[in-house]
């Protein structure tokens, strides 16, 4: 197995050099031209089936091994944040407002690494590897709009198994994976709320209907709502983010308006807040003699790694890597992924890798969409060669 690895460290000027020309030009959302044609030269010459996304600037790439078999698909996202860059990287952004501050520029050059190193076994392979080059991972759901346009379809048979990584700049010291069975990451939705009441002036109340005060109690009653009617060992977490009412100190507003993210980590907890909290927010505006409107807005599910396909990871990074170099997390991370979309259709996994520059301490790192959170190079031939084990194993055990 360290051949995998010595391959990968041939290349690493080669995935270091893509990695810091993504980074130096990001782009946000579902349109990444620069990113596409990076990803685009970067594939050129090998033994590939390409195709681009329509309604976005995705990448789908097949290999086809030399033996017959099942398929393998392998993601990396590509998008990058609206932050402007405090690195002080000489690789930094050059475009005004945008930042790789979450790493994608990793996992798009060692996608295209893995592509590289197993083209170059492919009469060894046995079946076939998707490689699922994705924009908008950050908000738009680029995943779900990938599977829309049939990447789970593109080698002709859906895959068995599906594989993603996710670089971290602080926690985890460079080159330590970490992960879990069942969920990793959060399901993450939204929950809006608007109070309808009566404008008036502020210093007769009476001869009004203030929605502030029902809006504020919704709020509370919210954080209540989620620790006496949910379970403690299934969380539920409400954060309030935005809230706007009035136009004046002494004018009564006609309406209240609030937002909230709601974190989950079961379909079951999902499905139970997204009837409660809604019908919560009307009762306590109806008891208060006003209405409310309030929607639960979908967002991305809860990503949730098969156990058979994380033991598998499990077990190819000790022997890929070493024994010693990934840890079992004992919760899920409260952020979010849209692989989640991927894994609710196929098995597979979704595994933390530790990116913080040995320099830093992870404990005190800035986190992954900070201005200042950095990521260290020398863990590219590290991730290039555990996406191609993955895929090559995978295979090889049918």
């Amino acid at each position: 197995m360290a051949e995998i690895r010595d391959e990968a460290a041939a290349i690493s000027a080669d995935l270091i050099e893509l990695r810091r020309s993504i980074h130096a030009e990001p782009e946000i959302g579902l349109d990444l031209p620069l990113t596409q044609r990076k990803v685009l030269d970067a594939l050129d010459g090998l033994p590939l089936e390409i195709s681009t996304g329509t309604s976005l600037t995705s990448v789908t790439a097949v290999l086809r091994g030399g033996q017959p078999g099942q398929t393998v698909l392998l993601r990396g996202d590509m998008d990058a944040l609206p932050v402007t860059e405090r690195t002080g990287e000489p690789f930094t952004s050059r475009i005004d407002g945008a930042m790789h501050a979450c790493g994608h520029d990793l996992h798009t050059a060692m996608l295209a690494g893995a592509a590289r190193l197993l083209s170059g076994r492919q009469a060894e392979l046995a079946g076939n590897v998707i490689f699922m080059f994705q924009p908008g991972e950050e908000g738009p759901g680029g995943a779900r709009i990938m599977l829309a346009e049939g990447v789970l379809d593109a080698a002709g048979q859906r895959p068995v198994a599906a594989y993603a990584m996710h670089v971290i700049s602080s926690l985890l010291p460079p080159g330590l994976l970490g992960g879990r069975p069942g969920p990793i990451m959060a399901a993450a939705d939204q929950l809006h709320v608007t109070v309808h009441g009566r404008g008036g002036h502020g210093s007769q109340p009476h001869s009004a209907a203030d929605p502030v005060p029902a809006a504020c109690e919704i709020v509370l009653a919210l954080q209540t709502m989620v620790t006496r009617r949910f379970d403690v060992f299934d969380p539920v977490v409400v954060t309030v983010g935005t809230f706007h009412a009035g136009t004046a100190d002494n004018v009564i507003s006609d309406e209240a308006h609030f937002v909230a993210t709601v974190r989950t980590f079961s379909p079951q907890a999902r499905a139970a807040f997204a009837v409660a909290a809604p019908k919560l927010a009307r009762d306590i505006a109806t008891a208060h003699g006003m209405t409310a409107t309030a929607e639960f807005v979908d967002g991305y599910p809860v990503t949730v790694n098969n156990p058979a396909e994380q033991a598998f990871a499990e077990q190819t990074i000790a022997d890929v890597l070493g024994a010693g170099k990934f840890i079992t997390a004992p919760h899920p991370a409260t952020g979010a992924e849209d692989f989640s979309y991927v894994l609710e259709e196929v098995p597979g996994a979704f595994v933390f890798l530790g990116s913080c520059p040995p320099d830093i301490d992870p404990g005190s790192a800035p986190f992954n969409h900070s201005a200042e959170a950095r990521f260290d190079d020398s863990v590219l031939a590290d991730g290039t060669a555990l996406y191609a084990e993955l895929a090559l194993r995978r295979l090889a055990a049918g």
